[in-house]
């Protein structure tokens, strides 16, 4: 009989936790999934095709469009007014002989597909509370919850945010480097549909992007100085309205607000090592960018696959196998959390810099991509996280 409560803890109710808790215990393991309520999440993610296809191979949905809306091309428009400005540039999945990039799916109705299939898995346990601290004792962890009750298991997964108890308890070392800028979003009803155009103008303080949503609706991600946006939306609808038109440059016609706009903080964080002594970090625990390049949840996706590879190794009748585990599924993520953190850090301050020769590197990078199809493939593999 097991010393522990269960073979694995996993902290943290959202996407990339839920994703977790269920393929934890998709590999055999009795998993207790600590998701405390949380309101609605209103917001969208692109996910790009092989994170899709990660999503369908795992059971977690079945055909993307019962979900989602296409994306098939990618268009960038430089409304910076800079001396030296990109061309305006449109990536087509044709190009890279898909049917599209990947798909839009709304958060919330991907979280309760989620759902849906941890209620099938017998050996998973969903308790709606979160932690409120972890202890390290002989060979595993102690979780405490809020009634101060406590969990036993030899592996815990951190999917517990920015902040994570997790990470913190482990001495997992992170950076943190908050930014000026923050993202208003919002869903938009367009006068002209976009179609599967995902549509991104770049202003010197962000970009003003425009994600399709189905027929007319598009979600929008707006980033600019965080005192901008907050006066935007004090104005109320119609100078938000007001705004939109102009920042999209009025090509897309009569333009109405189809949910409330909320505006949220920006900064980047990471890890020095993902995993640790039986503690491994997933989502937002690990890693958190500005929406730029959509790598977001699929980084998180990402997460989520290489710590199913690594449990699909492991040997569990071994003592320590919690350990082994984590340590494996450090390695795995060693790259692509480094790759992806530098590349999204390098196309935002792309985006900000002021320095004219910041601005020529930036639009004769665009210019390459648009005029030679070798280089635009590559990067078509390197922005869908193909490794």
């Amino acid at each position: 009989m097991s010393p522990f409560d269960a073979d694995a803890i996993v902290v943290g109710g959202g996407l990339a936790g839920t994703a977790a808790a269920i393929a934890v215990a998709q590999a055999g393991l009795h998993t207790i999934h600590l998701a405390p309520p949380a309101p609605p999440d209103r917001r969208t993610s692109a996910l790009m095709l092989p994170s899709v296809d990660y999503l369908q191979q795992a059971g977690l949905i079945d055909t993307p469009e019962t979900l989602g809306h296409a994306l098939t091309q990618i268009r960038i428009i430089d409304a910076t007014g800079r001396l030296i400005r990109a061309p305006e540039t449109l990536f087509d999945a044709t190009e890279a002989g898909l049917d599209a990039f990947g798909w839009n799916f709304g958060n919330a109705r991907l979280l309760e597909r989620f759902h849906a299939v941890a209620a099938t898995l017998p050996n998973l346990t969903i308790r709606p509370q979160g932690a409120t601290s972890l202890q390290l004792t002989g060979d595993g962890w102690s979780v405490t919850l809020p009634d101060g009750a406590t969990l036993t298991a030899p592996l815990i997964v951190g999917a517990d945010g920015k902040k994570s108890i997790v990470r913190q308890a482990a001495g997992l070392r992170s950076s943190d480097r908050p930014f000026t800028q923050s993202a208003l979003v919002c869903d938009l009803e367009l006068g002209r549909p976009i179609g599967g155009t995902s549509i991104e103008f770049h202003y010197p303080q962000g970009p003003f992007t425009l994600v399709p949503a189905g027929d007319n609706r598009a979600n929008l991600v707006w980033i600019d100085d965080a005192e901008t946006l907050r006066a935007a939306q004090a104005g109320g609808a119609e100078h938000l309205l007001t705004l939109f038109a102009e920042k999209s440059q009025r090509l897309f016609g009569s333009i109405a607000m189809a949910s409330s706009a909320v505006v949220f903080p920006l900064s980047a964080l990471s890890v020095a090592s993902a995993g640790l002594d039986g503690v491994v970090l997933t989502g937002e625990s690990a890693h958190a960018f500005p929406p730029i390049g959509a790598q977001g949840l699929n980084l998180g996706l990402r997460d989520v696959a290489d710590l199913a590879a690594a449990l699909a190794v492991a040997d569990r009748t071994q003592a320590g196998w919690a350990g082994a585990v984590s340590a494996d599924y450090a390695r795995r993520r060693a790259a692509d959390l480094a790759r992806t953190g530098t590349m999204v850090d390098t196309l935002f301050r792309s985006l900000l810099a002021d320095m004219i020769p910041a601005q020529a590197l930036r639009a004769g990078g665009l210019w390459a991509l648009k005029l030679a199809p070798a280089l635009r493939r590559q990067a078509f593999a390197i922005g869908m996280g193909r490794r």
